[in-house]
């Protein structure tokens, strides 16, 4: 009864609003919403609003006064926010976009860059550049800090820190390595043979065979060994040996005054002058172990036809594939293979014979066969001359 009385004033309440205000029919309906509005809030207190809803109200929300915005369902400063959100992802969108832009680079032109950071790990971005405006590239330095970036280079000081790698190879081209090779006779006599080996280059630049290696003898070599320095342009600055007491006389003392330290290694540690010791592996290995030494004359042509052939025309790990003395005729892709054969076929080195020339042309060069056999008679009649200091003769000197 007292709620039927109640809505019955509040009916006569609307008419009288109606009557005298004239309140329309789009007015009363959005009365009727506000309080439905009301209705929902005091039963849901946080409204699940997916994107088309905040969209929506963000966008009626442009429209109205701050005022009339109290009454929503969230905060004003919340739809400002969905607003500036819309804004913010619709210039993004546009970004994404935009043209191709500026072209990239070469890829050879990538890998020109990245090289010269490799190579030169203390130059910076804007020092790459300069090496390519010398070469005719045109680059920023800020397109090169990128592409080192994505190759994961990084900075300049940090990749300028000096590595062991590094420095030993830097200072390899002043160090100069020695060591004793013993070879038995068939008739169980032994000889001894004295190496010297450039590690910079993996090249024997002297050789010796003796079977009493004193003092004396050793200090002998040393001299020949520094006077062969100086006639190849060397200049060593360290010397590497073992603590054998065949080096106790006056060797040493021949590298010192010409301005050479010399470095022992430690005891019974033969892997801190491993590059020699590879190299005499390889002497037995590849040439000593399959013949049979009759004398020191013998042993002496021997290790003169292996050692030409190790600096000359075996290839080396250490020095990517290439021989310790570089060949001076250019590459041939193309012609007739030719292989040059050693000690009755022990070693072997293929090359590639010029084309022979054009018709019509006559070549003013003798046959390689009579000029081979040239030098052999020519070594054969200097051979009488020689027999004495063989055992002392460089191999820079020692030709076919």
């Amino acid at each position: 009864m007292l709620f039927a009385l109640m809505y019955s004033w509040l009916r006569l309440l609307l008419d009288l609003i109606d009557v005298r205000l004239r309140v329309h029919d789009p007015e009363a309906e959005l009365l009727l919403l506000r309080h439905q509005l009301r209705v929902v809030r005091r039963q849901v207190k946080r409204p699940q609003l997916n994107t088309a809803d905040r969209t929506i109200m963000a966008a009626l929300s442009q429209r109205m006064s701050r005022a009339a915005l109290v009454g929503m369902l969230v905060q004003p400063e919340t739809v400002l926010g969905w607003h500036r959100e819309l804004v913010r992802r619709r210039w993004a969108a546009f970004g994404r976009r935009r043209g191709p832009g500026r072209p990239g680079l070469d890829a050879e032109l990538q890998k020109l860059i990245l090289q010269i950071a490799k190579d030169n790990p203390r130059w910076g971005c804007v020092r790459v550049r300069g090496e390519l405006l010398k070469l005719g590239h045109l680059v920023s330095a800020t397109a090169i800090r990128k592409l080192l970036r994505r190759n994961r280079i990084g900075p300049a000081p940090l990749r300028s820190r000096q590595i062991w790698k590094a420095f030993l190879r830097a200072q390899a081209s002043a160090i100069v390595l020695t060591d004793f090779l013993s070879v038995d006779t068939v008739f169980l006599k032994r000889f001894y043979v004295l190496l010297y080996m450039e590690l910079a280059t993996r090249r024997v630049i002297w050789f010796a065979v003796t079977d009493r290696p004193d003092a004396a003898w050793v200090t002998q070599q040393a001299r020949n060994v520094s006077w062969e320095l100086s006639q190849l342009g060397v200049r060593a600055r360290f010397l590497i040996h073992d603590h054998d007491a065949k080096y106790g006389g006056g060797s040493d003392l021949a590298f010192e005054s010409d301005g050479v330290a010399v470095i022992r290694t430690p005891i019974a540690a033969p892997r801190a002058n491993s590059h020699i010791e590879r190299q005499i592996g390889s002497t037995r290995r590849e040439c000593l172990d399959w013949l049979l030494i009759l004398n020191r004359r013998h042993l002496e042509r021997i290790l003169t036809e292996w050692l030409e052939h190790y600096n000359k025309a075996r290839p080396h790990r250490g020095l990517d594939l290439q021989t310790p003395i570089a060949r001076s005729d250019p590459v041939v892709a193309s012609g007739p293979v030719r292989c040059d054969e050693r000690l009755g076929g022990l070693l072997r080195d293929y090359s590639r014979e010029p084309m022979p020339p054009p018709p019509g042309r006559r070549s003013h060069q003798r046959p390689l066969a009579m000029e081979s056999f040239s030098r052999v008679a020519l070594t054969r009649r200097a051979a009488p001359g020689l027999r004495s200091n063989a055992s002392a003769v460089p191999m820079s000197r020692r030709t076919s």
